[in-house]
C-alpha cells in the first residue's frame, strides 16, 4: 500500500492551494486500490475539512505513517519529517537565499526533496505549474485595474469570485473600450493571458498594424521572439542563441511604448535579459501605458518600475513618473502608472488552480509514484536524497552543505 499525505501550507500569507480536491483523492483511491491518502486537517485550504470526509478521505494530524507528503509551498524546518519523500515547490533551484536553511535542514534530515518545477518530460518540457491561472488572473487583474483607474467598468477581483466560472460572468456585462493591449512572454503564463482575451472578445492584431494603425475596437498584440528581441550586431533572432546569449540581445518594446494601453507582461526574465523598457521611459510624453501587469513579478526585473511585490487583497499600486516613487493607484492621471505585481496570483482562483494541478498531478506524475525507484521523471526532478545532493544538483554543494 502506497501512504500518500497531503499536508497543510504554513506560508504566510495563507496559501490556500493544495494537490488534490476531495473528489481527486476519491476517484484515485477507486482506480488505485493500492493508494491510499491521509489529509492533514487546515483551516485555510479551499476544500474543508469535512469535504475530504465526505468524500471518505482519511484525515490526520499525524502523517509520520505515510510514504510520500505532498504539499505546494515550502514546508518549515521545524515540520519536516526525517527521512520522508516530500514534494513540493522548494525554491532552492537557484540558490535561492531566503531558502538556503530549508535546503540544509533536508540535507540533515535526509528528505528526498522531489521538486515540481524540476518535474520534466524527456525533452525537457515543465509537467506541472500554476503559470496557466497566474495568466488568467493577471489579465483578469489588468483589465479590472484599467476599468477602475479611468472609471470606465467595474469588475470584481479574482478572490471575491467562488471559482473562475463567477470571475468570467461578469464578463457578459461590461463593455469595454477601444484600448490596446500588448502581451508579452510564450509560455503557460501568456496561454492564460490570452485566454482571458479571447472570452473579452478581444480582437488579436499583428504587431505591425498594431504599431501602426489605430482600431475603434479593443485590441491586442502579442509579443514574442523575433517581435521582441534582436541581436544587437545583426538584427536577427534565433531562439537558440537567445537562450545560449541572452545579453547579446536588444529588446524592441520601445516601438510599443507610444501606442500601447495596458502591457501584461508574461515573460521569463533573468539578468542578461535586456528589460522591457528603463524607468526613464516612463517620463517620455510618448510613454502612453497607464496600466501593467507584471504577471511573471520580478521585482526591478524587465518591468523596472515594479518595485515590489503586491498582495492579493491590494495587488495594484501607483508609480509616480517624475520621482518614480509609490503612490495611489487608480489615479485618472497621466502622471501615474498603475502596477498590478501579485506573486502568488493562481491563489485568487485556488479550487480551480489546484484541480487543474491535481488532474496532470494524476495523469502525469502518478504512475511515476507507483514505479518512483525506476522513475526517469522523479530522479531529474529529485535535488536530494539520503542526506546528499544528487548528481544533476551537485552545483547547489556551497548552498546546501555546512551548518
Amino acid at each position: 500500500m502506497l501512504q500518500i499525505g497531503l499536508i497543510r501550507e504554513y506560508k504566510t500569507p495563507p496559501d490556500t492551494r493544495v494537490a488534490f480536491s476531495p473528489d481527486q483523492c476519491q476517484s484515485i483511491q477507486s482506480k488505485y486500490p493500492n493508494i491510499k491518502f491521509t489529509v492533514e486537517p487546515s483551516s485555510n485550504r479551499c476544500f474543508s475539512d469535512d469535504a475530504y470526509k465526505v468524500a471518505g478521505i482519511d484525515m490526520s494530524e499525524d502523517l509520520s505513517h505515510c510514504d510520500i507528503l505532498i504539499g505546494i509551498k515550502e514546508v518549515p524546518v521545524d515540520k519536516l519529517i526525517e527521512g520522508k519523500t516530500y514534494f513540493f515547490f522548494s525554491h532552492t533551484k537557484k540558490k535561492q537565499p531566503y531558502n538556503q536553511k530549508l535546503m540544509r535542514a533536508m540535507i540533515q534530515k535526509k528528505i528526498c526533496m522531489v521538486d515540481y518545477e524540476c518535474l520534466t518530460h524527456a525533452d525537457g518540457q515543465r509537467i506541472l505549474g500554476f503559470g496557466l491561472f497566474a495568466g488568467v488572473v493577471g489579465a483578469h487583474n489588468g483589465i479590472m485595474s484599467f476599468g477602475k483607474k479611468h472609471e470606465l467598468f467595474n469588475l470584481k477581483a479574482a478572490h471575491q469570485c467562488k471559482d473562475m466560472h463567477e470571475m468570467l460572468e461578469q464578463y457578459h456585462s461590461i463593455s469595454l473600450p477601444n484600448f490596446k493591449i500588448a502581451v508579452t512572454g510564450s509560455g503557460k503564463v501568456a496561454s492564460g493571458i490570452i485566454d482571458v482575451m479571447t472570452r473579452l472578445d478581444i480582437d488579436y492584431i499583428e504587431p505591425e498594424d498594431f504599431r501602426n494603425n489605430q482600431f475603434d475596437y479593443p485590441v491586442y498584440t502579442h509579443l514574442k521572439g523575433t517581435s521582441l528581441y534582436t541581436r544587437k550586431d545583426n538584427g536577427t533572432y534565433s531562439r537558440e542563441d537567445f537562450h545560449k546569449n541572452p545579453h547579446e540581445y536588444r529588446c524592441l518594446f520601445n516601438h510599443y511604448l507610444s501606442v500601447t494601453d495596458i502591457l501584461m507582461n508574461g515573460i521569463y526574465w533573468d539578468i542578461n535579459i535586456a528589460r522591457l523598457f528603463e524607468r526613464e521611459d516612463i517620463q517620455q510624453t510618448n510613454f502612453k501605458i497607464s496600466v501593467i501587469a507584471d504577471i511573471t513579478c520580478d521585482v526591478n526585473g524587465s518591468v523596472p518600475i515594479n518595485i515590489e511585490a503586491s498582495k492579493i487583497a491590494a495587488p495594484v499600486y501607483g508609480i509616480d513618473k517624475k520621482t518614480f516613487d509609490k503612490t495611489i493607484p487608480f489615479q485618472n492621471t497621466y502622471n501615474v502608472v498603475d502596477v498590478m505585481a501579485v506573486d502568488n496570483l493562481p491563489n485568487e482562483l485556488p479550487r480551480d488552480a489546484s484541480m487543474h494541478f491535481g488532474n496532470h498531478l494524476e495523469k502525469y506524475i502518478l504512475p511515476e509514484l507507483i514505479k518512483i525507484e525506476k522513475s526517469d521523471i522523479i530522479m531529474r526532478a529529485t535535488i536530494c536524497k539520503n542526506g546528499k545532493l544528487t548528481p544533476s544538483y551537485e552545483y547547489l554543494g556551497d548552498y546546501a552543505y555546512g551548518e
